[in-house]
């Protein structure tokens, strides 16, 4: 979903600057972090090397600096610290350290959820320092549900900004004794040592369990897929596309919103033509405004959609056969109105969402559908408190990891023309230090503005396969319109012969799945006349 929006919050963004989860651990990566008791025995002080601070916190409370290059957080039943260095020099999506602080706290204008208690700028120990405080209303479907914040942002310069985000199941009053316990200390060079995700063992049919093992386990090639918004339900055109490329798809694309009532012929639809289905459902409703739908996570989480997801998993479970399900993608994107730059900045809003979605269907009974979690390949903003990792519900709620990354072109200001491997090489880099999980490149594409697409195809085709743990791919085969309904970033295979012949040579070159294709009455889409 590379929704114009995109651009829009990159313009704002540029104007507010010129105008002014996972389970708690005792998870300690660098030996060197230990902390060290104060003489009162209230608080512990906590020292971050490679970030290079220290700071006091409730000797109570345990530590996990189990992702060290993101955030350190200490835990109790009650109350999450959360610790956050940032650097956005040379940052395009957050130029500077006020323009974070404007643009990641604007959540705070939905105020029929958010209640503002403070917010001033103050000097503490020499630093100056932003604070924020707010609470919402308790969440029913969040256990032991920590509505109370404090946000503050400890200013080193116009660059760098330590973020120290509290929150707490009751109004939190010592957070002026923890920071004023902040200091700088001088950084080294960062331990190497992280978490590691990896699927645990799911108890699905057997049907899926071996789509599952074929597509994603035993699977040592690529499995193509692709998205052409007529698909499933009709194949005039998809066929039309397959016969150009002498090639045909196992997997489809799906989009679904609210407004939708579950895609069940739509799915048999594909399920009789040999194929499978990656669902994806976004949880906002296309009739209703930006504003509306951004009270739609805080909902689910109410339990408003209770009946809905519950009819939803009653229909997956009859259809009985393998789906994947993605389940809000691109969630570190602000284009999305279930992004945590709508829920109090907070990523375990959406990770307590997905995790109550997957409950409701465990409670009833679906084993045929095979969880994607899919951030975007840049988050934006790009600050760490919306790092795409952040937002990771947890191994017992996730089967695949989903990638996401299109070269856009460059039809919009401050958007470049980006090659396949430029895109995919530091992302798999990076998720495969990360997570043993399977991967799938859920949606993906080359504009046409901006360069020669049919030579970024043939350079796709010429990389993608060095990446072992990729075992799908899926071509988003539409259009990006801008505000005035012209294209902006054409996507599309069939846009010409030239591009059709990359794809052509490309799949058929190490082709994976063929079949017979049901070929229509038409005209030869390779043709150049």
């Amino acid at each position: 979903m590379r929704k114009f929006y995109f651009i829009f919050s990159f313009l704002f963004l540029m104007a507010v600057f010129f105008f002014a989860p996972f389970q708690s651990s005792a998870w300690c990566a660098d030996p060197s972090n230990r902390p060290e008791l104060d003489p009162n025995h209230k608080y512990l002080t906590y020292i971050n090397h490679m970030d290079g601070y220290q700071i006091n916190y409730p000797s109570r409370m345990m530590i996990d600096d189990s992702m060290p290059a993101i955030r350190t957080v200490f835990t109790s039943a009650d109350t999450r610290i959360e610790i956050y260095y940032d650097d956005f020099t040379g940052s395009l999506s957050v130029p500077s350290v006020y323009s974070y602080i404007n643009y990641s706290n604007r959540f705070t204008q939905n105020t029929e959820y958010h209640r503002v208690q403070e917010d001033r700028f103050l000097t503490l120990n020499g630093f100056n320092v932003h604070i924020l405080s707010w609470n919402r209303d308790k969440l029913p479907r969040i256990p032991d549900d920590k509505n109370y914040y404090v946000s503050a942002e400890i200013i080193k310069n116009n660059q760098e900004v330590y973020t120290v985000f509290f929150k707490s199941t009751e109004p939190i009053t010592n957070y002026m004794d923890i920071l004023g316990s902040f200091q700088l200390r001088d950084k080294s060079v960062p331990s190497p040592d992280h978490i590691k995700f990896a699927p645990l063992e799911k108890n699905w049919n057997e049907e899926t369990t071996r789509f599952y093992q074929e597509y994603f386990v035993d699977n040592q090639s690529l499995t193509w897929g692709v998205f052409e918004y007529t698909a499933p339900e009709e194949d005039h055109v998809l066929n039309e596309i397959q016969h150009a490329i002498d090639y045909r798809f196992p997997l489809l694309l799906k989009y679904q919103m609210l407004d939708n009532p579950f895609p069940l012929q739509a799915l048999q639809k594909a399920y009789e033509d040999n194929r499978y289905v990656e669902l994806t459902l976004q949880t906002f409703w296309l009739k209703l405004s930006d504003t509306r739908n951004e009270k739609v996570v805080y909902e689910i989480l109410g339990g408003k959609y209770d009946l809905y997801f519950q009819n939803y998993a009653q229909q997956l479970k009859s259809f009985g056969h393998p789906v994947l399900f993605r389940l809000n993608n691109e969630m570190n994107g602000d284009w999305c109105k279930y992004s945590s730059y709508y829920t109090s900045k907070d990523p375990e809003i959406f990770t307590a969402m997905w995790r109550h979605v997957y409950n409701i269907f465990a409670a009833e009974g679906v084993d045929n559908v095979i969880w994607v979690w899919n951030p975007h390949d840049v988050s934006f903003p790009n600050y760490k408190l919306n790092h795409a990792l952040t937002y990771y519900p947890g191994d017992q709620y996730v089967d695949l990891i989903g990638l996401t990354g299109y070269n856009t072109g460059n039809y919009y200001a401050g958007e470049t023309w980006r090659e396949f491997e430029q895109i995919y090489d530091p992302l798999y880099q990076s998720y495969s230090e990360y997570f043993s999980h399977p991967f799938i490149i859920t949606e993906f594409g080359s504009n046409s503005v901006g360069g020669d697409k049919s030579a970024w195809v043939k350079n796709m085709f010429a990389h993608i396969y060095k990446y072992p743990q990729i075992k799908a791919a899926i071509w988003w085969n539409g259009i990006d319109w801008d505000q005035d309904m012209q294209p902006a970033r054409i996507y599309r295979m069939d846009e010409s012969p030239s591009v059709l012949k990359a794809f052509r040579e490309g799949l058929n070159e190490r082709p994976v799945l063929k079949a017979e294709i049901n070929q229509p009455e038409k005209t030869d889409l390779l043709s150049t006349d």
